[in-house]
C-alpha cells in the first residue's frame, strides 16, 4: 500500500483521545468501515491528550496495522479544544471530519456529513437531535448556555452542536491562522462563515468509562466561549457601575436633603451594611469578569507553544505551517 505522503488525501478524520483504552478497537473498525465506503485515500489522526490508560499502546499498535493511521501523543492533558487543533494543524485532506473518540457521535454519520458536502457546502455540522444517557442537569446547562451565547454573540453559533462536523480544508486554512490559546473552535467556525449547513442525528449514550469533562471543565470551556466572541459582560459591567453609581448618587442628595432641611437624620445600621455588601459583591464580579479577559489576553502575550508533542509518527513534513507547538 502507498503511503498519505505520496497521494491526495480526500478526507482526514481527527480523533481527540482520552482515556478511550476500551472503545480505540471499536472507533477505528467503525471509523474504517464507513470512510473506506467514500475513498481508499483517507487518513485517521489520533490525537492522544495525555491519556493516564494504555490508549496509546493501542493507537501504536493500529497505526503498525494500518499505514492510514496517524497518532499525536501530549506530553500532558492539554484539553479537548487544543487536541482538536492538533490535528488540524497535521491533516491533509480535502475535507476534514472532527469527531470524539467515546463514540455517543456515530461514525456512521460521517457518510452523511460528505454527501451534504458534495453538495458544495463547507461546513457540515452534526446538530443532536436527541441526547441519549445524558443527566437533566447536563442537558438543560448546555441548552441554557447555547441560548445565552446566541443572544450575546454577533455570529450565528448553530445551537445544539458540539464539535462533530465535517469542515473543507479552506476552513482549516484560516483556522490555523486563528493562534488564540482559549480555544472555542465551534465558535471560530462560525466566525469563518462559508457556506454551512447541518444533519440532525440522536447522540448515543457512553458505552465505556465516564466523561472527561468536569463541571469546571464545562464552565470553563463556556467562558472561553464567551469571552472569545463577545464584549457583552464587560459592556454589563460598565451599565451596572453607571446604575449603582446613579442609585447611590440619589440616596446621597436624599440623605443630605433630610439632614439640612427636614432635620432629620437616617439611621439604619442593617440597611448600611447590606447595601455596603451589596456594592462588594457588584465590584467584586465586575474585577472577576474584568480579570477573565486579561487572563486570556495575558496568555496570548506569553506565546507559550499550544501543545507539546511528546511523540508522533507523523512526518514533519505533514505538520503545521503555523508554529503553534513544540517537540521534546
Amino acid at each position: 500500500m502507498e503511503t498519505n505522503n505520496k497521494k491526495q488525501i480526500d478526507i482526514s478524520v481527527i480523533v481527540p483521545i482520552y482515556n478511550e483504552e476500551q472503545i480505540i478497537p471499536e472507533l477505528y473498525e467503525r471509523l474504517h468501515k464507513t470512510v473506506v465506503q467514500i475513498t481508499e485515500h483517507y487518513e485517521l489522526i489520533f490525537v492522544n491528550d495525555g491519556s493516564e490508560d494504555y490508549s496509546l499502546l493501542e493507537l501504536i499498535k493500529l497505526s503498525e496495522q494500518d499505514d492510514r493511521v496517524f497518532y499525536i501523543n501530549f506530553s500532558r492533558n492539554f484539553g479537548h479544544q487544543i487536541a482538536v487543533t492538533a490535528g488540524l494543524d497535521a491533516c491533509k485532506g480535502k475535507a476534514v471530519v472532527i469527531i470524539d473518540g467515546d463514540l455517543q457521535d456515530p461514525p456512521e454519520l460521517i457518510t452523511d456529513l460528505y454527501a451534504k458536502y458534495k453538495e458544495g457546502y463547507e461546513v457540515v455540522y452534526a446538530k443532536r437531535a436527541e441526547r441519549k444517557g445524558e443527566s437533566f442537569f447536563k442537558k438543560s446547562t448546555a441548552k441554557l448556555f447555547y441560548r445565552v451565547l446566541k443572544r450575546i454573540t454577533s455570529i450565528n453559533i448553530p445551537m445544539d452542536t458540539g464539535d462533530f462536523r465535517l469542515i473543507d480544508q479552506k476552513v482549516v486554512h484560516y483556522l490555523k491562522q486563528m493562534s488564540e490559546q482559549n480555544k472555542f473552535l465551534r465558535g471560530q467556525i462560525a466566525w469563518l462563515g462559508f457556506r454551512q449547513t447541518q444533519v440532525l442525528f440522536n447522540r448515543d449514550k457512553r458505552k465505556y468509562g465516564k466523561t472527561g469533562y468536569s463541571l469546571g471543565k464545562m464552565l470553563h470551556f463556556a467562558m472561553d466561549g464567551i469571552t472569545g466572541f463577545s464584549d457583552k459582560p464587560l459592556q454589563m459591567v460598565t451599565k451596572l457601575g453607571f446604575t449603582i453609581s446613579f442609585i447611590s448618587f440619589v440616596i446621597i442628595l436624599y440623605a443630605v436633603y433630610s439632614y439640612f432641611i427636614l432635620d432629620r437624620t437616617i439611621t439604619g445600621w442593617t440597611s448600611l451594611i447590606i447595601s455596603s455588601m451589596f456594592i462588594g459583591g457588584v465590584q467584586l464580579i465586575s474585577i472577576g469578569v474584568i480579570g477573565e479577559y486579561i487572563s486570556r489576553i495575558n496568555k496570548n502575550v506569553l506565546k507559550r507553544p499550544m501543545y507539546i508533542v511528546e511523540k508522533s509518527n507523523i512526518k514533519k513534513s505533514n505538520k503545521a505551517e503555523v508554529k503553534k507547538y513544540a517537540e521534546i
